[in-house]
């Protein structure tokens, strides 16, 4: 096999968060349910001779050191692998919103390399190398939805039912460090249970990360309150900025409006998504012309995996089958 095209890398949901203690060596213990949605960044993988690991950026440009190139190096160091490779990216997912798009990348450059070069490791081989690069990577490497504790390496896979969700992600993006160092932030939070999580799975518990993201960006706050405008119940996902809520019936939502020089900027990034392996459920439309990053006349969805047949559900877990969702900005009209 020489090449890999059109490899999915999906976002995801923190349905909630909480932080239950703190180890000796700084890292923090949670219990998570972590949800796939189909907003997915796009790889590509060329195997190459040598041992270089090259990338190239298809869309907005990336770190020098993203966790693509440290995924792979450290599948080459963790193996003794001598073949390299050309991967490029179109990356979608916004960074620094709490929805693992750069985790989720790398456990994509993990299970797609390991095919490539022909390795043969198990999946809990590279959770092992994923969690060196990240907590959130194993979930990723697992491929479905799941139930996270520990600091990110234990799962258990997690049944939901369907659903669609808004998601909003303001201008400013969140560093998770400055989040998890906070003094302030909650970190007793009592275990909680699954049986208790699946009786309300879209109404439980809360993001113990939420108050904390809130005082360093108030862009968040803006996020929920605009949700709250909307009817909807509003939280923040991982270590934010984005906020997210469940939409349950068919509505139109107005965008909001375009930030005035020396205020705060509102919400960019904000588009119905399906949640995967749903049925058809309600429709939503968008009111306004204001131009959202990401909005607009653009197709959401994951890439269809016409190019690499072989890079399958049994090997990535994860994979959508419904079509991509255009939402197209109409006249504007009163709320």
């Amino acid at each position: 096999m020489r090449s890999l095209y059109d490899v999915p890398a999906p976002a995801k949901l923190n349905l909630f968060l909480h932080i239950t203690g703190r180890r000796a060596d700084g890292y923090h213990l949670l219990q998570s349910a972590f949800m796939l949605i189909d907003w997915c960044d796009t790889l590509h993988f060329e195997r190459r001779a040598g041992g270089a690991i090259t990338r190239q950026d298809l869309g907005l440009p990336l770190p020098p050191e993203d966790l693509v190139l440290r995924a792979a190096r450290a599948l080459q160091q963790a193996t003794g692998c001598a073949e390299g490779a050309h991967i490029g990216i179109l990356k979608r997912v916004p960074s620094q919103a709490g929805m693992g798009g750069g985790s989720s990348d790398a456990a994509s450059t993990l299970l797609a390399l390991n095919r490539l070069w022909g390795l043969q490791l198990t999946r809990a081989q590279l959770a092992q190398i994923g969690l060196s690069l990240g907590a959130d990577v194993p979930f990723f490497i697992h491929g479905g939805h799941g139930w996270v504790e520990g600091i990110g390496e234990q799962i258990r896979p997690l049944a939901l039912p369907p659903a669609r969700f808004l998601v909003a992600k303001p201008p400013q993006g969140l560093e998770t460090g400055a989040i998890f160092g906070a003094p302030d932030l909650k970190r007793d939070s009592e275990p909680a249970i699954i049986s208790g999580f699946a009786a309300d799975p879209y109404g439980f518990g809360r993001n113990d990360l939420q108050p904390v993201a809130q005082r360093l960006c108030p862009q968040v706050s803006e996020g929920i309150e605009w949700l709250s405008r909307l009817g909807l119940q509003g939280r923040m996902t991982g270590s934010g900025s984005a906020v997210f809520a469940r939409c349950r019936r068919r509505r139109r939502l107005i965008w909001p409006p375009r930030p005035r020089p020396r205020q705060t900027g509102k919400c960019v990034c904000a588009a119905i998504w399906r949640f995967i392996r749903s049925a058809a459920g309600p429709q939503a439309t968008v009111e306004g012309g204001w131009p959202a990053v990401g909005a607009g006349n653009r197709c959401r969805g994951v890439a269809k995996l016409v190019k690499a047949p072989d890079f399958d559900s049994g090997m990535r877990g994860f994979e959508s089958f419904l079509p991509c969702q255009t939402l197209t900005p109409c006249a504007t009209r009163p709320a």
